[in-house]
C-alpha cells in the first residue's frame, strides 16, 4: 500500500488546479475532488479567522483514523496538500519540494496563465519521480 494516497493544489481563490491519485483505494470523481478542494480552501480560511492566535497560518495538519491530510501554503496562497497514511513522516519536507517543482516547472512555464489548472508535463514526472523516490525512503526506513 502506498504512503501517499493523492496530492491536490489550490490556487488563492480556492480552486482545484491539479489533482494526483497515486492509491486505487478511496479514489475520487471529479466533481468530489472539486468539493474537496473547496471545502479545504474553506476551513483553512476559518481557522485562519477563528485561532486566537495572531498572525495564524490555518490548518497544517488535519488527522483522522484512516488518513491525515498535511497542508502547505505558499506565500502567494497556492495550498498545496497531500492525504496520506496515518503516522506518514516528513511531509512537510515533500510539500515544500513539491512547491519547489511547482515553481521550476510551472510558473516558469511561458504559456502556463496563472490560476489555471496546470497542464504541464515537466511537472508531472518530476512529480512522480519526488513521490516514487518519497515512497523508497519510506519503505528503507
Amino acid at each position: 500500500m502506498a504512503a501517499i494516497y493523492s496530492l491536490y493544489i489550490i490556487n488563492k481563490s480556492g480552486g482545484l488546479i491539479f489533482c494526483k491519485d497515486y492509491g486505487s483505494a478511496g479514489k475520487m470523481d471529479t466533481n468530489d475532488s472539486l468539493r474537496l478542494a473547496s471545502l479545504w480552501h474553506s476551513m483553512h480560511a476559518i481557522s485562519q479567522q477563528l485561532s486566537p492566535v495572531n498572525g495564524c497560518a490555518g490548518i497544517e495538519l488535519l488527522q483522522a483514523d484512516t488518513f491525515d491530510l498535511h497542508c502547505f501554503q505558499s506565500l502567494t496562497g497556492t495550498k498545496f496538500f497531500v492525504v496520506c497514511e496515518p503516522g506518514t513522516l516528513h511531509m512537510e519536507s515533500l510539500l515544500k519540494y513539491i512547491y519547489e517543482l511547482y515553481t521550476d516547472y510551472v510558473l516558469k512555464n511561458p504559456f502556463y496563465e496563472m490560476e489555471m489548472p496546470i497542464r504541464c508535463e515537466l511537472f508531472d514526472i518530476s512529480l512522480s519521480q519526488a513521490v516514487q523516490k518519497d515512497r523508497v525512503a519510506l519503505l528503507g526506513r
